[in-house]
C-alpha cells in the first residue's frame, strides 16, 4: 500500500505526459522558439542546422508510410499523402541560427485544387488524343482514296 501511495505521489508530481514529445495537429514539434501559431499553422525558428532538423523528422515520422521528402534549393519540403490533420512541414535551410521550420494543415483549398487541376487535366489529354487520332483519320483517308483512284485509272 505504502508503494502505491508513493508512485501516486510521483506521478501527481512528474506526470508521465511531461516526458512526451511536444505535436502541433499531430506532427512533431522541435524544440525552438515559436514565431507563429494559429490554427492552422505553426512557424518555429530552431538553433539546430538543417541537417539537424531534417535527421529529427526523418525519425520522428519513419513509421508513417505515406510521407514524401522532397529536397529544393532553400527548403526541405515533407508532404504527408495520407489522411493526417497536417498537410506539410517545411523546414528551410538558413544559417545555423535561423532554420525555420513551418507545419501547415491540411485544408479543402489544396485537396479540391488538385482534383480540379486533374479533372482538367484528364480533358486535356482526351482534346489531344481526339485530335490526333481526326489527323490521321483524314490522312489515311486521303491515302486510301489516292490509292482508288490509281487503280481505277490502270
Amino acid at each position: 500500500m505504502k508503494r502505491y501511495l508513493i508512485l501516486v505521489f510521483l506521478l501527481s508530481f512528474f506526470p508521465v505526459s511531461a516526458g512526451a514529445n511536444e505535436q502541433f495537429l499531430g506532427a512533431p514539434v522541435i524544440k525552438g522558439d515559436v514565431t507563429h501559431k494559429s490554427e492552422d499553422r505553426l512557424e518555429i525558428k530552431t538553433d539546430l542546422s538543417h541537417d539537424e532538423a531534417l535527421s529529427f523528422y526523418r525519425e520522428a515520422l519513419k513509421d508513417l508510410k505515406d510521407i514524401k521528402y522532397r529536397e529544393w534549393k532553400d527548403a526541405t519540403y515533407i508532404e504527408d499523402d495520407g489522411a493526417l490533420s497536417w498537410h506539410s512541414i517545411t523546414i528551410s535551410k538558413g544559417e545555423k541560427n535561423q532554420t525555420g521550420v513551418v507545419i501547415v494543415k491540411d485544408n479543402w483549398t489544396w485537396i479540391i485544387g488538385t482534383l480540379v487541376l486533374r479533372y482538367i487535366g484528364v480533358f486535356v489529354v482526351l482534346m489531344v488524343l481526339f485530335g490526333g487520332l481526326s489527323l490521321s483519320g483524314k490522312i489515311i483517308s486521303g491515302a486510301v482514296k489516292k490509292t482508288d483512284a490509281k487503280k481505277e485509272v490502270k
